[in-house]
């Protein structure tokens, strides 16, 4: 579910393409469509984890290693950030929150995923003469209360 968009011409806007990819990838994640997904996806996707080591959902779905039916990934909240980075935040209750980093290249398909499991997440613009600072930040509402480790990824 995402947040209700305050101004109305924005949520009549076109969607970014990357967004339109990463959305699709999830619609087929939920459904089993392994072909729709290995369309989406790099063959050399490189693939970086955070979190409790029997916490690798995403890549189990990825490999075939696990089914929809083990854990349901459903996005809470979908991001551009930066053009080529999407950012895909879910939670569950007060015991599972995620944040999936996924890179997009020229091209439209997935050549990079950070996933970051029971983790706070800030990401920061540190390239030189850009004033930007925090790009996006972890907001689960359902865990506010909850303590979790942070990290900071610059791009």
């Amino acid at each position: 579910m995402e947040p209700a968009t305050a101004n109305p011409a924005a949520a009549a806007s076109p969607e970014n393409p990357n967004v339109t990819t990463v959305r699709s990838l999830y619609t087929a994640l939920g459904s089993g469509g392994s072909r729709q997904i290995s369309g989406l996806i790099a063959s050399d996707l490189e693939w970086w984890f955070h979190g409790p080591q029997n916490c690798h959902h995403m890549m189990k779905m990825l490999t075939g290693k696990s089914s929809p039916a083990d854990f349901k990934f459903e996005p809470r909240s979908i991001d551009a950030v930066d053009g080529e980075c999407v950012i895909v935040e879910g939670w569950e209750g007060a015991q599972v929150y995620w944040v999936h980093v996924w890179t997009l290249n020229e091209d439209g398909v997935i050549t990079q995923f950070r996933e970051y499991f029971n983790t706070w997440l800030t990401v920061w613009d540190l390239r030189p003469l850009s004033c930007t600072g925090t790009l996006w930040q972890s907001h689960p509402q359902d865990l506010a209360k909850r303590s979790l480790p942070g990290l900071m990824l610059a791009i």
